[in-house]
């Protein structure tokens, strides 16, 4: 039976889905270090957000690269971890940014070709867990956190997000096992924990998981 032993998870989800929250309890359920988005350190997100055209591609790539030297660390040290954001949903903004005219579609063919560069250096997590939060949802959490820097951050822009995270669900399954979770309807780290290791087990590239009627 394979086993579920030094797992390398990714969280994904929308701005404001919980994911350094799960990230956090996950790593303390399961006894594994917790790698989280660079948010208060990050030099270019403030700029970002006051004018996200002329930062956008400065930002990506600025999260590109902190994102690779996570994922890297996650491998050579072993032991598994439990990673805020994966490297793969970064493309997920950037495709967005480009489709809302805040990034040059020059700059966004420079950042692939990094990317499709440094994905040869890289191996896959051994499943993603996916928080599916609808852009009304995210845009009340945004609300609910208060933070300066995301202030001008609007529905249109989260619509657009939400519908590049859910092709981005649809073509990363086909590689990596995705376990998707409506974060509504969510209960405790420990279900959630015994349902990854599960669904793990079982191999599937896609997985819905819900607790609806128990």
């Amino acid at each position: 039976m394979q086993k579920f032993q030094d797992p390398f998870i990714g969280i994904a989800g929308m701005i404001g889905a919980g994911k350094s929250t799960l990230a956090k309890s996950l790593g303390e359920h399961l006894k594994l270090p917790v790698y989280y988005e660079p948010v208060q350190d990050n030099a270019y997100l403030a700029d970002f957000y006051r004018d996200t055209k002329r930062y956008s591609f400065a930002t990506q790539i600025y999260l590109l690269n902190r994102r690779f030297q996570q994922h890297q660390e996650i491998i050579w040290r072993g032991g598994g971890g439990v990673q805020d954001r994966t490297i793969y949903e970064d493309s997920v903004f950037a495709k967005m940014l480009v489709k809302l005219d805040l990034m040059d579609q020059r700059d966004y063919d420079t950042y692939l070709h990094l990317f499709s560069h440094m994905s040869n250096f890289m191996c896959r997590p051994s499943v993603i867990i996916y928080l599916d939060v609808k852009p009304q949802r995210s845009m009340e959490r945004i609300a609910e956190r208060s933070r300066d820097v995301e202030s001008g951050i609007t529905l249109e822009y989260l619509t657009a997000l939400y519908q590049g995270y859910e092709e981005f669900v649809a073509e990363i399954s086909r590689t990596i096992p995705v376990i998707r979770v409506d974060w509504d309807r969510f209960r405790s780290v420990d279900d959630i924990a015994t349902r990854i290791q599960e669904e793990y087990m079982r191999g599937s590239f896609l997985r819905e998981v819900s607790w609806e009627g128990n």
